[in-house]
C-alpha cells in the first residue's frame, strides 16, 4: 500500500497505449476529486486549432507520433502550477520519454511535491489491438464506448447525456496503432525502470473489468 502525503495526492499513470490508463485515471478523479491531466486530450485539443503549430502536431498525431519533449514540458508546467492542482493531480499520458520524466521530477522538486506512486498498467498487446479498434465516444458530452466491452444500455444513445451522435479517433486504426505501440517501447518504456529505482513503481494487472482494475488501484492507494 502507497502512503499518502499529507498535502494530497500525487500519481502518475503509464502503461501502453489503450493499456485503460485514462480510464482509471478518470475513475480515481471521481473518487478523489482531484485533477485528471491528460497530456493526450490537452494535445488534442492544440492539433484542432487551425495554426502552424496545430497543424504539425495533428500530422505528427494521426501518424502514431509523439509530440516533442519541449511542447508536453510546457504545457504541464503551465497546467500544474495552476491553483486546482495544489492538493494533488493525477498525470495521465506524461511523462513519456526519458527527458519528460527527468525534467518531471526537477519540476516537481522545486514546487516540493512528492509524487505518492506511479502506476503502470499491464495489458498485452493483441488484447490492446482489440480495445483501440473497438473504442468511439460521444460527440456531446465525450462518454467514453466501445464496441465489445462498454456498450451504451440504450444502442445508439448516450449514457450520460442521451446523445445521439458518435465518433472515433482517426488514429485508432490498425497501422497507426502499431506504430504506437513500436514508439512506447523505444520511447515510454525506459521510464519505467527510472521511476523503479525511486521507489515509485507499482505495477496492475489490466487485464480485467474496469471494476476489477480500480479495486486493484484503490488497494495499493488505500483508498477504501
Amino acid at each position: 500500500m502507497v502512503k499518502l502525503n499529507e498535502n494530497g495526492l500525487f500519481v502518475v499513470f503509464t502503461g501502453a497505449p489503450g493499456c485503460g490508463k485514462g480510464t482509471q485515471a478518470r475513475i480515481l478523479k471521481e473518487k478523489t476529486h482531484i485533477c485528471h491531466l491528460s497530456t493526450g486530450e490537452m494535445l488534442r485539443e492544440y492539433a484542432a486549432k487551425d495554426t502552424p503549430l496545430g497543424r504539425e502536431l495533428k500530422a505528427a498525431l494521426d501518424r502514431g507520433e509523439f509530440a516533442t519533449d519541449e511542447m508536453i514540458i510546457e504545457m504541464v508546467k503551465n497546467r500544474i502550477s495552476q491553483d486546482d492542482c495544489k492538493r494533488g493531480f493525477i498525470l495521465d499520458g506524461f511523462p513519456r520519454t526519458m527527458p519528460q520524466a527527468e525534467i518531471l521530477e526537477s519540476m516537481l522538486a522545486e514546487k516540493n511535491i512528492k509524487l505518492n506512486c506511479v502506476l503502470e498498467i499491464q495489458v498485452p498487446d493483441e488484447i490492446i489491438m482489440e480495445r483501440i479498434l473497438g473504442r468511439y465516444s460521444c460527440m456531446k458530452c465525450g462518454a467514453g464506448y466501445h464496441d465489445k466491452f462498454q456498450k451504451p444500455k440504450i444502442y445508439g444513445v448516450c449514457d450520460e447525456c442521451g446523445g445521439t451522435e458518435f465518433s472515433r479517433r482517426k488514429d485508432d486504426n490498425r497501422a497507426t496503432v502499431q506504430n504506437r505501440l513500436v514508439n512506447y517501447r523505444l520511447l515510454t518504456y525506459p521510464t519505467i525502470p527510472f521511476f523503479e529505482s525511486r521507489g515509485l513503481l507499482k505495477t496492475v494487472d489490466g487485464t480485467g473489468t474496469i471494476e476489477a482494475v480500480s479495486k486493484k488501484i484503490d488497494s495499493i492507494l488505500g483508498i477504501e
